[in-house]
């Protein structure tokens, strides 16, 4: 679909240099010269749609370091999605108003992919209630204390009281969701009933503590005297705020949560254990346009699925060789309960054996910054932390996850490794986690994305889930390629997690399209991997909430290494795996066709540059 409306645009696209970025990536449209042309006129347009955009959510302007709300919530009412809606509808006409044959090549892939964008957003309106808003991946119930303790920052009183009117706000904003599932429920779109139990503890942990009880601070009150505890104000006035905050937390957010939980526990009762999405209305059609959406591709369920069980065979076989190289005995099935129970590959599960974990992944990511010129021409100037997931949603939050910087460079990227449990965090898998989270995976892709101040704003701050999980799994095997998992068993910790990914298409398809059950659907995991048994039935209960998603994985991996062959192929000595990466990374995250395009492009360059120095030595 995009190769043909692509193709010919992208050598400009990738001639385009990323040397220089920004030291504040300010989102807000800076002053411009007086509009002439239509390729400027357009770019105009692709920012002003995205300002608007950031202006009707508060949420996402703190995301991006914006304090223009930033003592609100946004609307997440059926009459605000119906504003979306028309929103969207408005902002497609008025961009195919521009005349695209005066577009020169990088403003008109960039036209085509907003023009999709749109249209897909449109499409997807048929689909809005096609989910589960509180579930234990994410949701309004884990997703509010996430949000004020990780996005909130208090640098005066100012921010202390926009912080406070947030917490007001919850009660209202709890409504909304509680309005969210009921829709939901009419439809017969009601969570499996294995989700409730995770989503109810973590709304009842927001309530544990002080002011609710006569227990320790409670999450959010600690967070709020902490960040308020350096504020240059005088002890009355600090006082004073820490009061509104309880105040609030007991007026606005207890009864919210209250009447959440009560919501939750009649739809639980109501729940069954069905988790495919075929019990959706019009389920198959969903699903296939999931995974269009998710894959950016056309493959069919069985495709993805056949593709899977492929990927499994082969890396089973790599595993083979491991097994072999430290004279272990037995078959596979042996050796990976080896690899899964044996105590020297675990960190106790206490505090110290959590700080261990953390500062040996600070080393490894240490360790992969001072070989990323190997790699890499362009570095992301932002920096990134390692942190522990928070104790009030970590035993529901997946083994590990990125969270971009924000723009103007205030917050960093952060890599968040789920320690609750260390049983299921082997340190044989640590170095592909923190590759894959860190460098040179989404803190390197998704850091550069936002630099690049040639690209529109929407192409720097929007995401394309094949693109960058794809990238973060290719960024697993990318380090064994310059000497890195020296320790083998490192190295089988890398295809195990490869291994997960693969196991991702089988499963995912198995259970959304072949109706595979629960119990059926851990199994597989169970047994055709060395992971923990609990390992398999989070991220079974994930695809169950989140239809698709993880097919993105292995999909874009593949693609990035069949681009990457054929540039090998075509170039031969010519090929400089540090001009590739370029023609990967310097156009933000695409869909799979156009990052084919786009590195069809990178090769007729070279081999075009090639030709020129060899027609010029001819002529010496």
């Amino acid at each position: 679909m995009y190769k043909a409306i692509f193709g010919a645009a992208c050598a400009a696209l990738i001639s385009t240099s990323v040397l220089a970025v920004s030291q504040k990536a300010d989102i807000r449209t800076p002053s411009r010269p007086p509009i002439q042309t239509e390729s400027a006129k357009a770019n105009a347009l692709f920012d002003d749609i995205f300002d608007r955009q950031v202006a009707r959510d508060p949420v996402r302007q703190t995301y991006l370091g914006i304090k223009w709300d930033y003592d609100q919530w946004n609307d997440l009412s059926e009459e605000a999605q119906a504003r979306e809606l028309a929103h969207d509808k408005a902002d497609l006409a008025l961009l195919q108003a521009i005349d695209t044959r005066k577009l020169n090549a990088e403003t008109l892939v960039s036209y085509q992919l907003l023009e999709q964008k749109l249209h897909n957003d449109i499409a997807d309106y048929k689909w809005r209630h096609h989910s589960y808003p509180v579930n234990q991946m994410f949701g309004e119930h884990a997703g509010i204390p996430a949000f004020l303790i990780n996005q909130h920052s208090i640098a005066d009183k100012a921010d202390a009281e926009a912080y406070i009117a947030r917490l007001d706000g919850v009660e209202a904003r709890l409504d909304q969701v509680i309005e969210q599932l009921r829709i939901r429920a009419k439809k017969g779109i009601i969570a499996p009933d294995f989700v409730f139990p995770h989503v109810l503890r973590d709304s009842r942990n927001i309530l544990k503590g002080a002011p609710f009880d006569g227990g320790e601070p409670s999450t959010l009150i600690a967070d709020f005297s902490d960040k308020i505890g350096s504020l240059a104000i005088s002890d009355a006035e600090r006082t004073k705020l820490l009061r509104e905050a309880e105040l609030a937390l007991l007026n606005s957010v207890q009864p919210g949560y209250h009447k959440l939980i009560a919501c939750l526990e009649d739809l639980q009762a109501r729940a069954t254990a069905d988790a495919g999405a075929w019990k959706l209305p019009e389920g198959e059609a969903f699903y296939r346009n999931r995974l269009q959406r998710i894959t950016t591709t056309d493959l069919t369920a069985g495709q993805i699925h056949q593709i899977g069980l492929d990927e499994v065979a082969r890396i089973h076989n790599e595993m083979r060789d491991i097994q072999a190289k430290v004279g272990f005995e037995g078959s596979l099935q042996d050796f990976m309960t080896f690899m899964r129970t044996d105590e020297q590959f675990y960190y106790p599960n206490t505090n110290a054996g959590r700080e261990q974990y953390l500062e040996r992944a600070d080393a490894v990511l240490a360790e992969m910054d001072s070989r990323l010129d190997e790699l890499f021409r362009v570095r992301p100037r932002a920096a990134l932390d390692v942190k522990a997931v928070e104790e009030f949603r970590e035993k529901s939050a997946g083994k590990a996850f990125y969270q971009q910087p924000s723009a103007d460079g205030s917050r960093p990227g952060r890599y968040y490794a789920n320690l609750y449990d260390m049983s299921m965090m082997p340190t044989y898998q640590l170095e592909a986690l923190a590759y894959h989270e860190g460098l040179p995976g989404h803190h390197m892709q998704i850091a550069i994305k936002q630099e690049l101040e040639n690209l529109p704003k929407f192409r720097r701050f929007g995401g394309v889930t094949a693109y960058s999980e794809g990238w973060g799994l290719y960024s697993e095997l990318l380090p064994k390629e310059i000497g890195l998992y020296e320790d083998p068993y490192s190295d089988f910790g890398r295809l195990a997690m490869e291994l997960w990914r693969a196991i991702r298409l089988v499963v995912d398809t198995g259970m959304h399209d072949k109706g595979w059950t629960r119990e059926q659907s851990i199994a597989f995991y169970a047994d055709n991997t060395p992971n923990a048994r609990i390992d398999a039935v989070k991220m079974v209960e994930r695809h169950a909430v989140m239809p698709g998603q993880a097919t993105a994985y292995k999909i874009g991996m593949l693609k990035i290494l069949e681009t990457r062959s054929k540039a090998q192929l075509a170039l031969g000595s010519e090929f400089d795996i540090r001009e590739f990466h370029d023609a990967i990374l310097k156009n933000g995250a695409v869909p799979m066709n156009l990052l084919e395009a786009q590195v069809d492009d990178y090769i007729a360059q070279k081999q075009a540059l090639a030709l020129g120095e060899s027609h010029r030595d001819d002529a010496g």
